[in-house]
């Protein structure tokens, strides 16, 4: 996540391999409870192209992830 601005609501997250940033809305994050991002925090996430360009939809953090497998 490169950043997230929750009073928004968005943010951007910048890809592990490069390239363009993508459009990150909090709508799209798989979580319980309030559902935000943090700056630096590891992501997995579906791409998708939007008029305005790249937008990450299915947004799962990482620990969060590892957590529910553990489980």
């Amino acid at each position: 996540v490169k950043w997230f601005n929750n009073a928004k609501g968005f943010g951007f997250i910048c890809p592990e391999g490069g390239g363009e940033d993508i459009f990150a809305h909090y709508s799209t994050i798989q979580m319980d409870g309030y559902r935000t991002l943090k700056a630096g925090q590891a992501v997995r996430f579906d791409v998708h192209q939007g008029p305005k360009g790249n937008h990450a939809s299915v947004i799962v953090p990482v620990e969060a992830e590892e957590t529910e497998t553990a489980a």
